[in-house]
């Protein structure tokens, strides 16, 4: 007999073992050449420990219902769960075998794309011989046999206290209770914001290393629904008419040369500032008693010494999105993140890598939770080899706001590192306190809202102000532009997605001019890069907004289930609930033809 707290942990800790022990293994028979030392190895199962905690606790859960029922009525765990642990034993053993043959060919971990595959499995068994697959076959049966063994024989016939003796009944449930909460915190990650995610455990330039970090029962687990046939949504035209609407749109601005000429040096350090929520409603207030003067009094002086993007449209609606759009060049989606994709996010293009290749080290700053959408595993594939957030701070600090750190404490970090890097560097930096619930330490205006924007508004001011004063600046330019708009008063219409962005420093030649170019974040990549005289034909969806081949200024917006298609003329709003024709013409068919054609391109990054 054993008491069913002992039961539990014990489970756990086996499974826990056998997923810690699944990495070395991975990286022995999938590497293909990659090299890696022992070190390597140990930070490997260093750094997915806390998701191998997580899928052992899921594994956990049914085990711990039926520890628990047991205090209740009679019943033999062991036969009980013993169908459970057969199915549980050749799930892990199928995934783990798969994970480690299929990643030489596809060099992404083992996700739900590979039940697309199931309907043809002779096409998808071709290329492999017979003897590759008894050898697997074999190795799935052992491994599977091995995992059974262990779980079986550790979960007992009886336990201590059974329900016909009540004694000690209460004492097991409340160490039952206590275990259930504990085994609740690992499967969701610990106590912060996020949840477990892939990018958790990614911690390496080496993609091999960050992969064999990943559990595989995780990775296809928190894919399932996510994975999808994206060239199956939104179709309302041929594939030949949705290209030619595509072509039109993203085929001008594919070149590096310049109508005008913004920098004083090809080679300055890059300083983007990714404001949260920071845009019209914000630096353009609609609201009876407030305007920019009020509000945004730092941006817009800002805004008239250096140069203004007047005409700037947000991607979409969420930080995930906009960030994805900023520093990958690639527009958004409807309803679906990019960022939360690990196998999408791979094949991304990268403004981080480009500067690194240039010879920049690369940084990021966000005061906040750097697991929350994969965001972590996003930018360290982008290319951002220094990642620094909320953790990197005090426990006092840490606590300043509810997402985070506060935008005091991030900007002054900010700024004296700043001071401190050796050139050439590119730094991005996401600001966090004009986010709901909008909690500032200082009450500068009445409204809450227009409250925590004028307070980053007033870092913004003595950041820049501070940087004009320092040897930094002369070699500086500085991007600022918001993630998205605010959702404040206001719906997803044109006036909302519209917005504005900022480029000064000391390597700005032009300061005071305003360029009223309409332009999609996705833009901002190219357009910088050609600045610089880098290439731009590593982001195909990025534009050049100031090559004389960008003719025809448009801007393509996504919301939820809703499009915007905006040009020089007008803009329209399609809500996309209301298909099959809202009656809105040539941009709404403008706008279908994008979508389309967007994710037959996306499914073509999930294959």
């Amino acid at each position: 007999m054993r008491s069913r707290l002992t039961f539990i942990i014990r489970y756990f800790v086996i499974l826990v073992v056998i997923f810690i022990l699944q990495k070395p293994l991975f990286m022995l028979f999938a590497w293909e050449g990659q090299s890696f030392s022992l070190s390597d190895c140990l930070k490997v199962m260093y750094h997915g420990a806390a998701m191998d905690l997580s899928t052992a606790a899921y594994v956990s859960i049914i085990p711990w219902i039926v520890a628990l029922a047991s205090l209740f009525i009679k019943l033999n765990p062991r036969k009980v769960l013993r169908p459970y642990h057969i199915i549980t034993a050749i799930a892990l053993s199928l995934i783990f075998v798969a994970d480690i043959s299929l990643y030489p060919f596809w060099q992404f971990k083992l996700d739900a794309s590979v039940f697309l595959y199931l309907d043809s499995p002779g096409e998808a068994t071709a290329s492999v011989s017979t003897g590759y697959l008894i050898i697997r076959i074999l190795a799935i049966a052992a491994y599977a046999i091995i995992i059974y063994a262990l779980l079986n024989r550790t979960t007992p016939k009886t336990f201590e206290t059974s329900p016909e003796k009540p004694k000690g009944r209460v004492a097991s449930i409340a160490a039952l209770l206590i275990a259930g909460g504990l085994l609740f915190l690992a499967l969701r990650g610990g106590v912060k914001e996020s949840v477990m995610n892939v990018g958790r455990a990614y911690f390496s330039d080496n993609q091999f290393l960050n992969h064999s970090a990943v559990n595989p029962a995780f990775s296809l687990f928190s894919s399932i629904g996510k994975s999808k046939d994206f060239k199956k949504q939104y179709r309302f035209m041929s594939k030949e008419k949705a290209e030619v609407y595509f072509g039109s749109f993203y085929n001008q601005g594919r070149d590096t040369s310049l109508s005008i000429k913004l920098l004083n040096t090809r080679r300055p350090n890059v300083l983007i500032i990714e404001m949260e929520s920071f845009g019209s409603t914000y630096t353009d207030p609609q609201i009876p008693g407030y305007s920019r003067e009020t509000v945004t009094p730092n941006w817009w002086r800002i805004a008239e010494e250096g140069i203004l993007f007047s005409n700037l449209w947000c991607n979409s609606y969420r930080t995930d999105r906009g960030t994805v759009s900023i520093f990958s060049g690639y527009p958004a989606f409807p309803k679906t993140s990019l960022m939360k994709q690990p196998k999408v996010v791979e094949k991304l293009p990268r403004l981080a890598e480009a500067f690194l290749n240039e010879g920049y080290s690369t940084h990021f700053l966000y005061g906040g939770d750097i697991n929350f959408t994969n965001t972590k595993g996003y930018l360290i594939t982008n290319g951002f080899r220094s990642l620094i957030a909320d953790t990197d701070f005090s426990q006092k600090e840490q606590k300043t706001n509810k997402w985070g750190v506060d935008d005091a404490i991030t900007f002054r970090f900010l700024e004296k590192q700043l001071r401190n890097l050796e050139s050439p560097w590119f730094y991005g930096f996401l600001t966090l306190s004009s986010h709901e619930p909008f909690d500032v330490p200082e009450k500068l205006l009445e409204d809450k809202v227009l409250n925590s924007a004028a307070y980053t508004d007033r870092c913004l001011g003595t950041l820049m102000d501070s940087l004009r004063n320092s040897p930094v600046w002369d070699n500086l330019l500085v991007v600022i532009l918001p993630d998205h708009n605010m959702l404040y008063r206001q719906s997803y219409g044109p006036e909302y997605f519209k917005n504005r962005m900022i480029w000064t420093g000391g390597a700005i030649s032009a300061p005071g001019t305003e360029i009223n170019t309409i332009m999609n974040q996705s833009d901002v990549a190219a357009t910088l890069l050609a600045q610089l005289g880098m290439g731009i034909e590593d982001f195909p969806l990025s534009r050049n907004i100031l090559s004389p081949s960008y003719t025809a200024p448009s801007a393509f917006c996504c919301y939820n289930n809703g499009f915007i298609v905006a040009d020089t003329i007008s803009a329209i709003t399609c809500d996309l609930d209301k298909m099959p024709d809202t009656g809105l013409g040539e941009k709404e068919a403008v706008g279908k033809a994008l979508l389309q054609s967007l994710c037959d391109k996306l499914g073509a990054l999930t294959q």
